[in-house]
């Protein structure tokens, strides 16, 4: 395996998983005060909280909160006191460390820890990818919901770094992990619908992007080189790795050197204290009308987002993208600081907004695909239904320069 850069790429499925994969299940952040922080996330992202597992459920182990919009779920957990009298209590998570999870925020701060995936069997996903090298982290562990009496598989394996991936199957259809407790709470949704990608950024790409494929069989999608992506400053090379079904997609980023500037992907792996998941693509079906939601709570609890890019690229943008967007949505784009690119198959819209925490790393894209729809059977009805092709209108390759020049001027206001 070796980088080719972006025009020398010819993308092949060779439908080579290694087990049956269906989607991302879920995202899993580790942090210091999940209270805290699920509020936050709520408000700013619009995701209704609907599951929980706290003191108040008998678990004395740590709090945890399960948001919801549509198909994406996020997942904030934290470990309570290690003092704390845990003789009764009950984790749905048997498995979860507390010692771990401390260390784990105090090196990473707020941070994702698993990538959860849905798989036909977990533990056949946890037998084939650590046969073919995955490091085993949690063995495949069944539980039974005591609400419902269904059961739910869960395994795990590294990911990279202190990340991992996680295996999740059966019968449970719960949002998140079986046992925790539901939330009736008033719905909340600015139409964020799924997740669409998971990039996480490491010191050497090769070496990371063949252990994920080795393990998984995930082919490759996409790649980008520095030449393709970067500015006079700074660069990286990027590889996207993709289920046989592509829609679990996993880009890696590795840093250039020998820039001006240092690469921001290095500013990560020093910040985050080594690889980590750098940032979480959610889809929506109306970026404009999400857009517009998230922004209304920058300022008062929600999430900001990097400047705007120049005035000269919204002069660009028309005879670069062509009439698939009419003239008052380019207007819309401008007013609004996204980014436009597109590809031999769709259309990509895209902003990214400011680091989540304290430390320049994990961040959110939000995103908007036009095109690339296509029939696929629908195993429900019998029928064929139409879906969006995964990656339709790439990942804002012609976007990526002026993405760059956004974060190294975000970043010299922080002087790292």
């Amino acid at each position: 395996m070796k980088l080719v850069g972006h025009a020398n790429f010819k993308r092949v499925n060779p439908m080579s998983d290694r087990f049956e994969v269906h989607k991302f299940h879920h995202i899993e952040f580790w942090c210091g005060d999940a209270t805290n922080t699920y509020k936050r996330f709520s408000w700013g992202l619009g995701m209704t909280l609907v599951a929980k597992s706290d003191q108040s459920t008998s678990n004395a182990t740590f709090a945890s909160y399960v948001l919801q919009s549509n198909d994406l779920v996020f997942t904030l957990t934290a470990p309570y006191s290690r003092a704390a009298d845990k003789a009764n209590s009950k984790p749905p998570m048997p498995w979860f460390e507390q010692q771990a999870a401390f260390d784990f925020t105090a090196k990473h701060g707020l941070a994702v820890r698993a990538v959860g995936i849905a798989v036909g069997d977990a533990q056949k996903a946890y037998e084939a990818a650590t046969a073919n090298g995955a490091i085993g982290v949690l063995p495949p562990t069944t539980l039974e919901d005591a609400e419902s009496g269904t059961p739910q598989v869960v395994a795990e394996v590294q990911l990279y770094g202190d990340v991992v991936l996680r295996f999740v199957s059966g019968s449970f259809q719960g949002p998140f992990i079986a046992n925790y407790a539901k939330v009736d709470s008033p719905p909340l949704c600015y139409g964020l619908d799924r997740l669409d990608h998971a990039v996480g950024n490491v010191p050497r790409l090769l070496e990371a992007v063949e252990y994920i494929a080795r393990a998984t069989g995930f082919h490759e999608f996409a790649e980008f080189t520095a030449a393709d992506v970067g500015t006079v400053d700074s660069g990286l090379n990027s590889m996207v790795l993709a289920s046989n079904n592509e829609m679990v997609l996993l880009p890696v980023n590795e840093p250039t050197t020998g820039t001006p500037r240092k690469s921001q992907i290095q500013t990560y792996l020093e910040q985050n204290e080594g690889p980590g998941l750098q940032h979480l693509a959610l889809k929506t079906d109306n970026i404009f009308e999400t857009l517009r939601e998230m922004r209304k709570r920058s300022h008062c609890g929600g999430f900001e987002f990097m400047p705007r890019p120049s005035a000269d690229y919204y002069k660009k943008l028309p005879a670069k993208v062509g009439n698939i967007l009419t003239t008052e949505q380019y207007k819309e784009v401008e007013e609004l600081g996204m980014l436009v690119d597109k590809d031999d198959q769709g259309v990509l819209l895209q902003i990214f907004s400011k680091p989540l925490g304290d430390r320049p790393t994990v961040f959110v894209e939000i995103i908007q695909r036009i095109g690339c729809m296509r029939e696929v059977p629908d195993p429900a009805t019998g029928r064929t239904r139409q879906t969006q092709a995964g990656g339709c209108g790439g990942f804002g390759k012609g976007n990526f320069s002026e993405l760059f020049k956004s974060i190294e001027d975000y970043e010299r206001t922080l002087d790292v």
